[in-house]
Protein backbone atom coordinates (compact mmCIF):
# COMPACT_ATOMS: atom_id res chain seq x y z
CA UNK A 1 0.00 0.00 0.00
CA UNK A 2 2.57 2.23 0.91
CA UNK A 3 4.55 1.52 -2.24
CA UNK A 4 1.61 2.44 -4.58
CA UNK A 5 1.50 6.07 -3.07
CA UNK A 6 4.78 6.36 -3.02
CA UNK A 7 4.27 5.49 -6.74
CA UNK A 8 1.70 7.76 -7.26
CA UNK A 9 3.20 10.24 -5.96
CA UNK A 10 6.50 10.31 -8.16
CA UNK A 11 4.23 11.24 -11.32
CA UNK A 12 3.65 14.41 -10.69
CA UNK A 13 7.24 14.76 -9.73
CA UNK A 14 8.22 13.78 -13.40
CA UNK A 15 5.43 16.20 -14.71
CA UNK A 16 7.08 18.60 -12.77
CA UNK A 17 10.43 17.92 -14.16
CA UNK A 18 9.30 17.43 -17.43
CA UNK A 19 7.48 20.79 -18.03
CA UNK A 20 10.14 22.67 -16.52
CA UNK A 21 12.75 20.73 -18.72
CA UNK A 22 10.41 21.47 -21.84
CA UNK A 23 9.13 25.52 -20.76
CA UNK A 24 12.63 26.69 -23.02
CA UNK A 25 11.27 24.90 -25.74
CA UNK A 26 8.05 26.34 -26.02
CA UNK A 27 9.49 30.04 -26.42
CA UNK A 28 10.57 29.84 -30.17
CA UNK A 29 7.91 27.34 -31.28
CA UNK A 30 5.32 30.36 -29.56
CA UNK A 31 7.64 33.03 -31.26
CA UNK A 32 7.99 31.48 -34.75
CA UNK A 33 4.32 33.28 -35.54
CA UNK A 34 6.71 36.51 -35.59
CA UNK A 35 10.29 38.55 -34.32
CA UNK A 36 9.89 38.27 -30.59
CA UNK A 37 12.38 39.87 -28.14
CA UNK A 38 12.36 39.38 -24.25
CA UNK A 39 14.36 41.17 -21.52
CA UNK A 40 16.79 39.65 -18.76
CA UNK A 41 15.08 42.58 -16.58
CA UNK A 42 12.21 44.82 -16.99
CA UNK A 43 14.08 47.80 -15.39
CA UNK A 44 17.07 49.32 -15.40
CA UNK A 45 19.18 52.46 -14.49
CA UNK A 46 21.98 54.09 -16.66
CA UNK A 47 24.91 52.86 -17.01
CA UNK A 48 23.46 49.33 -16.17
CA UNK A 49 23.03 46.88 -18.68
CA UNK A 50 19.82 44.49 -19.53
CA UNK A 51 20.38 41.08 -21.91
CA UNK A 52 18.08 41.20 -24.68
CA UNK A 53 17.11 37.87 -26.19
CA UNK A 54 14.99 37.06 -29.75
CA UNK A 55 13.60 34.77 -31.63
CA UNK A 56 11.51 34.32 -34.73
CA UNK A 57 13.85 36.24 -36.64
CA UNK A 58 15.03 35.58 -40.17
CA UNK A 59 18.27 33.27 -40.18
CA UNK A 60 21.15 35.37 -40.90
CA UNK A 61 19.74 39.00 -40.70
CA UNK A 62 21.95 41.90 -39.32
CA UNK A 63 19.41 43.55 -36.12
CA UNK A 64 19.86 47.13 -34.31
CA UNK A 65 19.04 47.38 -30.97
CA UNK A 66 18.52 51.08 -29.35
CA UNK A 67 16.65 51.98 -25.81
CA UNK A 68 13.85 54.40 -27.32
CA UNK A 69 11.31 56.61 -25.80
CA UNK A 70 8.24 57.65 -26.12
CA UNK A 71 7.01 54.55 -27.25
CA UNK A 72 5.23 51.59 -26.59
CA UNK A 73 4.76 48.25 -28.23
CA UNK A 74 1.20 48.74 -29.11
CA UNK A 75 1.99 52.20 -30.60
CA UNK A 76 5.73 51.42 -31.86
CA UNK A 77 8.15 54.96 -31.81
CA UNK A 78 6.19 58.05 -31.68
CA UNK A 79 9.15 59.90 -32.89
CA UNK A 80 10.62 57.32 -34.68
CA UNK A 81 14.87 56.89 -34.59
CA UNK A 82 15.29 60.11 -33.40
CA UNK A 83 13.68 59.15 -29.60
CA UNK A 84 16.48 56.39 -29.50
CA UNK A 85 19.86 56.62 -27.79
CA UNK A 86 21.43 55.74 -31.10
CA UNK A 87 24.74 56.51 -30.02
CA UNK A 88 24.75 53.46 -27.56
CA UNK A 89 23.09 50.98 -29.90
CA UNK A 90 24.57 47.34 -30.09
CA UNK A 91 24.25 45.49 -33.87
CA UNK A 92 23.56 41.68 -33.79
CA UNK A 93 22.88 39.08 -36.47
CA UNK A 94 20.44 36.02 -35.94
CA UNK A 95 21.85 32.60 -36.01
CA UNK A 96 20.42 29.91 -38.25
CA UNK A 97 17.56 29.37 -35.92
CA UNK A 98 16.85 33.01 -36.10
CA UNK A 99 17.55 33.51 -32.31
CA UNK A 100 20.08 35.78 -30.87
CA UNK A 101 21.59 37.04 -27.25
CA UNK A 102 23.04 40.40 -26.66
CA UNK A 103 23.98 42.54 -24.07
CA UNK A 104 22.78 46.34 -23.92
CA UNK A 105 23.50 48.93 -22.41
CA UNK A 106 20.92 51.11 -20.84
CA UNK A 107 21.37 54.78 -21.99
CA UNK A 108 18.84 57.88 -21.50
CA UNK A 109 16.82 58.57 -24.87
CA UNK A 110 16.67 62.24 -25.66
CA UNK A 111 12.68 62.44 -24.71
CA UNK A 112 10.60 61.10 -21.59
CA UNK A 113 9.53 57.52 -21.36
CA UNK A 114 7.66 55.29 -21.65
CA UNK A 115 10.85 53.18 -22.70
CA UNK A 116 10.94 50.17 -25.04
CA UNK A 117 13.93 47.86 -26.71
CA UNK A 118 13.68 48.35 -29.98
CA UNK A 119 14.74 45.75 -32.18
CA UNK A 120 14.62 45.95 -36.18
CA UNK A 121 16.00 45.06 -39.03
CA UNK A 122 18.99 46.54 -40.66
CA UNK A 123 19.15 44.49 -44.22
CA UNK A 124 16.50 42.96 -46.11
CA UNK A 125 12.23 42.79 -45.06
CA UNK A 126 11.12 45.18 -42.79
CA UNK A 127 10.47 43.20 -39.22
CA UNK A 128 10.59 45.10 -35.88
CA UNK A 129 9.30 44.06 -32.01
CA UNK A 130 9.55 46.13 -28.94
CA UNK A 131 10.18 45.33 -25.35
CA UNK A 132 9.01 47.31 -22.08
CA UNK A 133 12.02 48.82 -20.42
CA UNK A 134 11.93 50.85 -17.28
CA UNK A 135 14.90 53.15 -17.33
CA UNK A 136 15.41 54.39 -13.71
CA UNK A 137 15.94 58.08 -12.89
CA UNK A 138 14.47 59.20 -16.37
CA UNK A 139 11.46 61.46 -16.81
CA UNK A 140 8.02 59.89 -18.00
CA UNK A 141 5.54 61.87 -19.28
CA UNK A 142 2.40 60.77 -21.05
CA UNK A 143 2.04 60.23 -24.76
CA UNK A 144 0.08 61.92 -27.06
CA UNK A 145 -3.24 61.33 -27.90
CA UNK A 146 -3.52 59.13 -30.74
CA UNK A 147 -6.07 60.68 -33.92
CA UNK A 148 -9.37 59.18 -34.31
CA UNK A 149 -11.14 59.13 -37.79
CA UNK A 150 -9.26 60.10 -40.53
CA UNK A 151 -6.57 57.23 -41.44
CA UNK A 152 -4.08 56.88 -44.19
CA UNK A 153 -3.39 53.54 -46.07
CA UNK A 154 -0.23 53.20 -48.97
CA UNK A 155 -2.90 52.00 -52.16
CA UNK A 156 0.18 51.14 -54.53
CA UNK A 157 3.88 50.24 -54.73
CA UNK A 158 6.20 52.97 -54.27
CA UNK A 159 8.70 54.22 -56.61
CA UNK A 160 11.26 57.14 -57.72
CA UNK A 161 11.03 59.37 -60.83
CA UNK A 162 13.51 61.13 -61.93
CA UNK A 163 16.95 61.08 -63.49
CA UNK A 164 20.33 63.23 -62.68
CA UNK A 165 21.17 65.46 -64.81
CA UNK A 166 25.23 66.69 -66.42
CA UNK A 167 25.89 68.32 -62.92
CA UNK A 168 25.02 65.22 -61.08
CA UNK A 169 27.64 63.52 -63.47
CA UNK A 170 30.12 66.21 -61.63
CA UNK A 171 28.82 65.97 -57.84
CA UNK A 172 25.97 67.73 -57.94
CA UNK A 173 23.23 66.44 -54.91
CA UNK A 174 21.02 63.65 -56.54
CA UNK A 175 17.38 64.31 -56.39
CA UNK A 176 14.66 62.10 -57.33
CA UNK A 177 10.63 62.20 -56.64
CA UNK A 178 9.00 59.87 -54.24
CA UNK A 179 5.63 58.74 -55.72
CA UNK A 180 2.61 56.69 -54.26
CA UNK A 181 -1.12 56.44 -54.26
CA UNK A 182 -2.28 57.29 -50.43
CA UNK A 183 -5.91 56.67 -49.60
CA UNK A 184 -8.00 57.77 -46.95
CA UNK A 185 -9.91 54.50 -44.90
CA UNK A 186 -11.30 56.38 -42.07
CA UNK A 187 -14.44 57.80 -41.56
CA UNK A 188 -13.16 61.54 -41.20
CA UNK A 189 -11.22 63.89 -43.63
CA UNK A 190 -7.55 63.48 -43.41
CA UNK A 191 -5.92 67.69 -44.53
CA UNK A 192 -2.56 67.92 -45.19
CA UNK A 193 -0.81 65.23 -43.79
CA UNK A 194 2.75 65.44 -42.60
CA UNK A 195 5.10 62.08 -43.89
CA UNK A 196 8.80 61.78 -42.94
CA UNK A 197 10.83 60.86 -45.72
CA UNK A 198 14.28 59.20 -43.99
CA UNK A 199 17.79 58.19 -46.36
CA UNK A 200 19.45 56.13 -45.15
CA UNK A 201 23.02 54.68 -46.57
CA UNK A 202 24.32 51.09 -45.39
CA UNK A 203 23.91 49.78 -42.33
CA UNK A 204 23.05 53.42 -40.87
CA UNK A 205 19.73 54.59 -39.50
CA UNK A 206 18.12 56.93 -41.92
CA UNK A 207 18.10 60.54 -41.36
CA UNK A 208 14.34 61.63 -41.25
CA UNK A 209 12.77 64.51 -42.90
CA UNK A 210 9.26 65.92 -42.72
CA UNK A 211 7.33 66.95 -45.65
CA UNK A 212 4.03 68.22 -45.55
CA UNK A 213 1.20 67.10 -48.46
CA UNK A 214 -0.66 69.74 -48.80
CA UNK A 215 -4.30 68.32 -49.96
CA UNK A 216 -7.61 66.95 -48.30
CA UNK A 217 -8.56 63.35 -48.63
CA UNK A 218 -12.03 62.24 -47.96
CA UNK A 219 -12.82 59.61 -46.11
CA UNK A 220 -12.81 56.43 -48.92
CA UNK A 221 -10.87 58.87 -51.66
CA UNK A 222 -7.07 58.82 -53.10
CA UNK A 223 -4.40 60.60 -54.46
CA UNK A 224 -1.27 60.32 -56.14
CA UNK A 225 1.25 61.35 -53.69
CA UNK A 226 4.31 63.16 -54.80
CA UNK A 227 7.70 63.45 -52.34
CA UNK A 228 11.20 65.63 -53.21
CA UNK A 229 13.40 63.10 -51.73
CA UNK A 230 17.19 64.36 -51.88
CA UNK A 231 21.11 63.56 -51.19
CA UNK A 232 24.48 65.12 -50.48
CA UNK A 233 26.60 66.59 -53.32
CA UNK A 234 28.69 63.63 -54.02
CA UNK A 235 26.55 60.80 -53.01
CA UNK A 236 26.87 57.76 -54.59
CA UNK A 237 26.12 53.77 -53.81
CA UNK A 238 23.40 51.80 -52.37
CA UNK A 239 20.18 54.07 -50.53
CA UNK A 240 17.34 53.07 -49.06
CA UNK A 241 14.24 55.49 -48.91
CA UNK A 242 11.61 55.09 -46.32
CA UNK A 243 8.37 57.09 -45.82
CA UNK A 244 6.95 56.80 -42.46
CA UNK A 245 3.26 58.25 -41.21
CA UNK A 246 2.30 59.03 -37.93
CA UNK A 247 5.60 57.60 -36.18
CA UNK A 248 5.61 54.22 -38.00
CA UNK A 249 7.59 53.18 -41.07
CA UNK A 250 4.86 52.59 -44.02
CA UNK A 251 6.93 51.73 -47.06
CA UNK A 252 10.82 51.64 -48.33
CA UNK A 253 12.31 51.75 -51.49
CA UNK A 254 15.93 51.23 -52.83
CA UNK A 255 18.29 53.96 -54.64
CA UNK A 256 21.19 52.74 -56.28
CA UNK A 257 23.30 56.66 -56.87
CA UNK A 258 26.06 56.15 -59.85
CA UNK A 259 29.31 57.26 -58.93
CA UNK A 260 29.90 60.71 -60.04
CA UNK A 261 32.53 60.38 -62.69
CA UNK A 262 33.25 63.57 -63.23
CA UNK A 263 34.78 64.33 -60.49
CA UNK A 264 37.25 61.45 -61.16
CA UNK A 265 37.96 63.29 -64.23
CA UNK A 266 38.76 66.43 -63.05
CA UNK A 267 40.68 64.96 -60.39
CA UNK A 268 43.08 62.97 -63.00
CA UNK A 269 43.05 66.16 -65.29
CA UNK A 270 44.60 67.97 -62.00
CA UNK A 271 47.49 65.59 -61.15
CA UNK A 272 48.54 65.81 -64.34
CA UNK A 273 48.26 69.78 -64.76
CA UNK A 274 49.80 70.57 -61.56
CA UNK A 275 52.80 68.82 -61.55
CA UNK A 276 53.42 70.01 -65.34
CA UNK A 277 53.06 73.71 -63.85
CA UNK A 278 55.46 73.29 -60.52
CA UNK A 279 58.07 71.35 -63.14
CA UNK A 280 57.60 74.58 -65.54
CA UNK A 281 57.85 77.18 -62.70
CA UNK A 282 61.07 74.98 -60.95
CA UNK A 283 62.79 75.58 -64.11
CA UNK A 284 62.39 79.13 -64.25
CA UNK A 285 63.69 79.69 -60.75
CA UNK A 286 66.97 77.29 -61.42
CA UNK A 287 67.01 79.37 -64.63
CA UNK A 288 67.12 82.00 -62.93
CA UNK A 289 69.14 80.94 -59.66
CA UNK A 290 71.78 79.63 -61.95
CA UNK A 291 75.70 80.32 -61.32
CA UNK A 292 77.54 82.82 -64.23
CA UNK A 293 79.45 81.75 -66.35
CA UNK A 294 83.27 82.74 -66.29
CA UNK A 295 83.55 86.54 -67.49
CA UNK A 296 80.39 87.73 -66.24
CA UNK A 297 78.10 86.80 -69.25
CA UNK A 298 75.05 84.89 -68.08
CA UNK A 299 74.08 81.66 -69.95
CA UNK A 300 71.63 82.96 -72.69
CA UNK A 301 69.92 81.10 -75.37
CA UNK A 302 71.21 82.89 -78.99
CA UNK A 303 68.53 83.69 -81.22
CA UNK A 304 67.55 81.51 -83.83
CA UNK A 305 69.21 83.10 -87.17
CA UNK A 306 66.75 84.74 -89.47
CA UNK A 307 66.69 83.30 -93.10
CA UNK A 308 67.25 85.49 -96.14
CA UNK A 309 65.81 85.69 -99.64
CA UNK A 310 68.03 85.48 -102.30
CA UNK A 311 71.16 84.78 -103.08
CA UNK A 312 74.31 86.50 -101.04
CA UNK A 313 77.86 86.08 -103.30
CA UNK A 314 80.16 84.71 -101.07
CA UNK A 315 83.63 86.72 -100.92
CA UNK A 316 86.99 85.43 -99.83
CA UNK A 317 88.09 86.60 -96.28
CA UNK A 318 90.37 89.75 -96.36
CA UNK A 319 90.69 93.44 -95.77
CA UNK A 320 87.97 95.82 -97.01
CA UNK A 321 88.82 98.02 -99.93
CA UNK A 322 89.54 101.52 -100.01
CA UNK A 323 87.09 103.79 -100.83
CA UNK A 324 86.91 105.02 -103.90
CA UNK A 325 85.13 107.67 -105.94
CA UNK A 326 82.66 107.28 -108.47
CA UNK A 327 84.10 108.86 -111.52
CA UNK A 328 87.62 107.22 -110.13
CA UNK A 329 87.26 103.57 -110.41
CA UNK A 330 89.59 101.25 -112.80
CA UNK A 331 86.85 99.98 -114.86
CA UNK A 332 85.90 103.70 -115.83
CA UNK A 333 89.67 104.72 -116.75
CA UNK A 334 90.31 104.48 -120.55
CA UNK A 335 93.04 102.32 -121.15
CA UNK A 336 92.34 100.12 -118.70
CA UNK A 337 94.43 100.20 -114.68
CA UNK A 338 97.51 100.92 -116.82
CA UNK A 339 96.33 104.60 -118.29
CA UNK A 340 96.57 108.11 -116.94
CA UNK A 341 95.22 108.57 -113.49
CA UNK A 342 93.41 111.81 -113.62
CA UNK A 343 90.29 113.65 -113.93
CA UNK A 344 88.11 112.42 -116.63
CA UNK A 345 88.28 114.78 -120.28
CA UNK A 346 87.23 114.55 -123.23
CA UNK A 347 89.57 113.73 -126.43
CA UNK A 348 88.17 114.46 -129.73
CA UNK A 349 89.91 115.53 -133.12
CA UNK A 350 88.19 118.93 -133.02
CA UNK A 351 89.73 119.76 -129.82
CA UNK A 352 93.06 121.91 -130.08
CA UNK A 353 96.52 119.48 -129.65
CA UNK A 354 97.79 120.36 -125.71
CA UNK A 355 100.60 121.78 -125.90
CA UNK A 356 103.85 120.57 -125.09
CA UNK A 357 107.00 122.63 -123.02
CA UNK A 358 109.53 123.43 -125.17
CA UNK A 359 113.10 122.72 -124.31
CA UNK A 360 116.63 123.23 -124.88
CA UNK A 361 117.68 120.79 -127.90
Amino acid sequence: MSADLRGRGRIPALAAVLALLLLPLTGPAAAADGPAVRLSAAQAGTGGSVTVRGGGWRPGTLLMLLVCGRATPSRGLIGGTNSCANGDGRAVTTDTRGSFTRKLPVAEPPVPCPCVVHVATVTGAKAEADAVLQVAGHPVAPLPAETSGGRLSILSDTRLTGSGGVLTWFGAPPARTLEFTAGNVGTTPVKDPVFRVGTAHGVFAPQWDEQQWHGTLAPGGKALVRLPVELSAGAHGDYTVSLGYQGKVIAEQPWGVGRPWGVTLFLLLLCLVVPAALFRAGMAVVDRVRPRRPGGVRHRRLPRPVPRTGRVRSRAPGPDPAPTLPWFTPDSVPGGPAGRLSAPHHDSPTSPPTPTPKGPT
